[in-house]
């Protein structure tokens, strides 16, 4: 066999040899993700809008999507829900990685986010559509709400703690326009939330 015959051999070799194993390192990577175990949360906190941006700031939190739930109208728009009358929320629904974030860490920032002394109402946005709730997916998330909960009226320093604690049920995904609308249009959230006095309002509650 010729050298140069030989070398090529060689050179093939070599090459698929790296590719069998970039091929096995994708493989590796996908499989790794793909066993990572997600579980799903879904709030209530007034304008979804304002919810997503504390939950998409934690580590283990991989999605938020904002929504409709609570209702018994199929599919509903953002017109038949702000209206009222359909008995949706607007609500966030949060996939987590609860090996790096548990559920007890996410029902303390939901609570901190929201101001549980009122009823049908967030701030300066008025309806049943704007209550505030929490949708438990199974037994274990019922109780650390009612937990939750039960800790913030025993602290004697809110009052009434109007929030409700109900099963979840069929999430609806707001329009595209909604999703990500504090990244998306900055300046006319920022003047939303403001306008709205919500940041004010949580101070008031929860201090700094």
């Amino acid at each position: 066999m010729g050298t140069s015959k030989f070398n090529q051999r060689w050179l093939w070799a070599v090459i698929l040899a790296a590719s069998v194993l970039m091929a096995a390192t994708a493989m590796g990577k996908n499989m790794s993700e793909n066993q990572v175990k997600t579980a799903t949360a879904t709030f209530a906190g007034g304008c979804f809008w304002c919810m997503e941006p504390p939950f998409d700031k934690l580590d283990g939190v991989i999605s938020t999507t904002s929504g409709y739930t609570g209702g018994h109208v199929d599919n509903p728009t953002y017109e038949q829900v702000s209206a009222g009358g359909t008995g949706h929320a607007e609500a966030l629904q949060v996939v987590y990685d609860p090996a790096k974030i548990s559920y007890a860490q996410l029902l303390k920032v939901f609570w901190r986010n929201i101001d549980p002394t009122v009823k049908d109402r967030q701030f300066c946005d008025v309806g049943n559509q704007y209550r505030t709730a929490i949708f438990y997916h199974d037994d274990e998330q019922k109780r650390l709400a009612l937990e939750s909960k039960e800790r913030l009226e025993k602290g004697g320093k809110l009052g009434d703690i109007h929030t409700e604690i109900v099963p979840a049920g069929p999430f609806y995904p707001a329009e595209d326009y909604h999703q990500d609308y504090y990244k998306n249009n900055p300046i006319r959230y920022k003047y939303y939330r403001w306008s709205c006095g919500r940041d004010q309002r949580l101070e008031e509650l929860w201090g700094k």
